[in-house]
Order: C-alpha cells, then structure tokens, then sequence
C-alpha cells in the first residue's frame, strides 16, 4: 500500500507518468490505472491531499491491498477453518494439511490457492529449531572440518574411460587454510591415507576434527557414545587428535567446509585440474593450488590470506607431528575356518585351534597380520602375498598334526636315540616307499611312549632278527612279552637255514637219546 500512496503523491508532485514509472519501479499499466481511479473519483492534481487521507483512499477503492482475503472467495471460506489449519502446520506440511482438510470437509479448493493463503493470511510458524546459531572459530588451531565432495568425471588416459573424482576436503577454521587431495574412491584406506597427507601438509595437527558419519570414520552414530573406525581410532591416538562427529543428518554442523566443496569445484577442477593426464598431477596440480590460489585469496570473513594468517597465528598453536610416522592398518573380520586358517588379503594364516568357527578381528599392515580377540592378540603373522598359505604348527592339535611335523628325517633321529635296533627296524622300513611306510616308522617309536625304550629296542632285535620288523610285529611281540624270551633265530641267525640240511646239530643243541641222533 506505501508504493501505492508514493504514485499518487509523485503525481500531484506534477509528476509525468514516465517519471513515476522511472522513480517508483513500478509498472506503467498499474500507475496509468491508479491515476485513472483517483481521477474517476473527482481528485485533481490542484487538490493537495495528505499522505493519510491518500492511505483511506487506498484503503476504500483497493481494499484486496489492505485485506488479503477480499483477493480471492476462498480465503473468506478458508477462515472458518483458520485454527485447525494453524494447528496442522505445526507438525505437518502444508500439502498433508491441504488434504486432510479438503476430505474432512469435502472443499473444493485447489493446492496453489490454498499455499497462498497460508502465506498470505496466517502468521507464519516459526520454531526454535528454525534459528542459525553463530559458532565463533574459537582458538588458533583448535578446530579443523573435515568432508569429501564431488567434483565431477575425469577421462583417464590409462582405460579410455570417464571416472567420478572426489575430493577430501580438510579446513583448518581459524585461518581457513585448507587442504585439498583429488581421489578416485571413497574408501576406509583414502580416508586414512589423506589425513596422513594433510598432517604432513601443514606441518601439525588440529586439536579438534569435525567430520559427518561417514562409515570410513564413524561405525556407529551417537552423539553422545560414538563408535569409531577402529584404524582411524587408532590414527587419531597416534596424532593426539580429537574425533567430534557431526549429528546426523545434520551438514549446518560443519559450515566451513561445505561452503568450499563447490569453491574447490569451480576454482579448482572445472577447467585445470580435470584436463590433466594422471592422477599424480592432479594431486600436485591440488597442492599448488591450495598454496598459491586458495591460501592467497583475502578471505570475506577474516579479511586475511588463508595461508599467512596460518603461518602466523594458527601453526604455532596446533599438535607437533609426532616423531615416528603412523603406519597404515585397516581392521578386519576374519572367521576360523575349520582347518584352523584366516583368510586375510587374499592368503591363509593359521590362528590357535581352539577359537575353531569363531570370528576375529585383523589388524593388517603392510608388514604383519594380527589376530585379537577382544583386546587381546592371540596371534601374529608376517604378511605373505596372496594365494600363499602360512602354517604355524602350533596352532594345530598336536595329535592331529603329527603325521606331517614327524617327517622321515625326525623319525630317524628318534629311532636312533631309543636305540640301535629301533633304529634298524626305522630305516628297513623307511627305505623303500618311505611316504607308505612312514606312519609305520612312527607308530614303532610312538610304542616306547608305552613300552619304554629298551623294550622297544629289544622287540625290534627279535623283529629284526625273525625276519619281519613291521610295525604289527614289533607291538604284538610287546604285548606278549617275548622281547626277553631267547629264540633258535636269536641264536644263529645266520645258520639257520642250514638246520633243516644238516640236522639237530645246526640249533648248537646235542641229541640226548638214540632216537633223536636217528632222526
């Protein structure tokens, strides 16, 4: 209504038409109708009216200006139902409320009409959620916000093919200076791997990150009791870094860097970095371009040069780097298979055979592989290639892997010990088809186990000496004790083939009677 009292002053100001137009913004057709309507109700321009008796003038020929609901027929009938309307918007939208309405009491009114209502006629609901807090940046060093945004495809010479690239977005927020790495994925190991690279960037390490819940920092979002990525809980103790996620959902948390993802883009990607011909540029090309174009620019809020105001104020008051460099893990599960192996990184490592079927977290590094349970480590491997296995025997049951750790070489230096008869039974049956006769070999030396040594020894002599030293004779001969008993073949073993030519005499043995020299 203001505007509409401005026309008419301007016009008995003496005004032309065009001038009013030209001065006011106004539409030529809405001033020509306005003078036309003040001329139509005997006003001359001679006639000085005040600014109030042109305001009731106003109010009385175009009342739609004044009183919203004279603009249409329906916000006289949508008024009967004002509160219920009022009520709904508090907890729902304007479409959901739109609807209810019109099928409860069957109104024919269109959605537009009634949008234009609700923001025409009613107060518009404000709620406390709806106010933007100011967080101040605090002190030098004490925060950084962290986040990846896209910045667009990317033809890579190596495949012929257009890739999607992203960029990890790290922003120191007292100095706004920032870091910037190009990656192809989005994965637990890049995440790592660039917060690395943005520590050794600036040189030191913010007291503080905040970061959304992205699965590559935050397992489990609560915003009271976080669960975190084990490897990056593991780098952030290492650094002295604090993690403070974001609520979900909730990207006002971090403004600084969600405001330099499309800043990035446009500066950065559109035009320079995407028409380069290798990933390794891309990244050095990020690095130049947060030192000389980013760090340079005079920021609008602090009116300073990123990279100056960090160098003065806010490098001193971040971490130190630590003195060893961290080294890069990522945490796995791995289930006991029953053979007693892991499968991590594409090979097999033993594990104690006693957590058979359960599953274990893995730390694996480029040097080892480490099995806990719970917090403790129950098992440590150096790193093999894939498609390798390594065995610890140890970790298998002692009885179950006897047959493979009691090799040829183990048997004969085991049968020697016990003793020499031992040991000529061990190598008579080791010496022809050792793999087939070897469970033998130590199943004779498993009997001193039982039996004791000498009179494994002595079983073996007789074995030997009767011709047949295997296994079911060795033990047979203990189990009848006749390891001690004196035979015809202990005597002469070497002549006693000849017993049957020669007779009685060839046994050492004197006949005692007529008969028996006959015979």
């Amino acid at each position: 209504m203001r505007s509409m009292v401005e026309v008419f002053i301007h016009w008995q100001a003496g005004d032309s038409l065009r001038s009013i137009v030209r001065n006011l913004g106004m539409h030529r057709n809405t001033v020509r109708e306005l003078v036309r309507e003040a001329e139509r109700s005997g006003i001359r321009r001679e006639d000085r009216l005040t600014e109030v008796e042109w305001t009731e003038f106003v109010r009385e020929h175009f009342p739609q200006t004044v009183d919203p609901k004279a603009r249409s027929p329906w916000f006289g009938r949508l008024d009967a139902y004002r509160q219920e309307i009022e009520q709904g918007l508090q907890s729902n939208r304007v479409s959901t409320v739109w609807g209810r309405l019109c099928k409860r009491h069957e109104l024919n009114v269109s959605l537009a009409t009634f949008r234009r209502y609700v923001k025409t006629c009613l107060t518009p609901v404000v709620r406390a959620t709806d106010v933007v807090i100011h967080r101040p940046a605090g002190q030098p060093g004490e925060e950084a916000q962290v986040d990846f945004g896209r910045l667009g495809l990317w033809l890579d010479p190596a495949t012929g093919h257009r890739r999607a690239v992203w960029a990890f977005i790290l922003v120191l927020i007292w100095s706004r200076h920032m870091f910037v790495r190009p990656v192809l994925h989005m994965d637990k190991r890049t995440w790592l791997v660039c917060h690395m690279a943005a520590f050794d960037f600036f040189g030191a390490v913010p007291v503080r990150e905040v970061l959304d819940n992205l699965v590559d920092g935050v397992l489990r979002a609560d915003i009271y009791d976080p669960q975190f990525n084990p490897a990056f809980a593991e780098l952030a103790t290492h650094y002295g870094l604090l993690i403070d996620p974001c609520r979900v959902a909730k990207p006002t948390d971090k403004p600084h860097v969600e405001r330099m993802v499309p800043y990035v883009r446009e500066s950065l990607w559109r035009g320079y970095a995407e028409t380069l011909d290798s990933l390794t540029a891309i990244e050095q090309a990020a690095e130049r371009w947060c030192l000389e174009v980013a760090g340079q620019r005079i920021h609008r809020i602090t009116r300073q040069r990123p990279l100056e105001l960090f160098e003065q104020e806010e490098k001193a008051a971040m971490r130190s780097l630590p003195a060893q460099p961290w080294e890069l893990c990522d945490w796995l599960q791995a289930k006991v298979a029953p053979d007693a192996h892991c499968a991590v990184g594409g090979a097999l490592y033993s594990v104690p055979w006693r957590y058979l079927h359960q599953t274990l977290q893995v730390r694996l590094t480029d040097r080892l592989v480490q099995f806990y349970r719970g917090e403790e480590v129950i098992k440590t491997h150096p790193r093999i290639p894939p498609r390798h296995r390594r065995t610890d025997p140890a970790d298998l049951p002692p009885d179950r892997i006897a047959f493979f750790q009691r090799n040829p070489r183990w048997c004969c230096e085991q049968a020697r010990r016990l003793g020499p008869a031992v040991a000529q039974v061990v190598n008579a049956l080791l010496e022809v088809n050792t793999l087939y006769h070897l469970r033998q070999a130590q199943g004779v030396i498993r009997l001193a186990d039982t039996y004791g040594a000498e009179r494994l020894d002595a079983a073996c002599n007789r074995a030997f000496n009767f011709g047949d030293p295997s296994y079911r004779t060795v033990k047979n001969i203990l189990a009848a004790g006749l390891e001690r008993q004196l035979s015809v073949f202990d005597a002469r073993p070497t002549t006693s083939a000849g017993a049957f030519l020669r007779g009685a005499a060839s046994f050492g043995a004197t006949p005692s009677s007529d008969n028996e020299r006959e015979v």
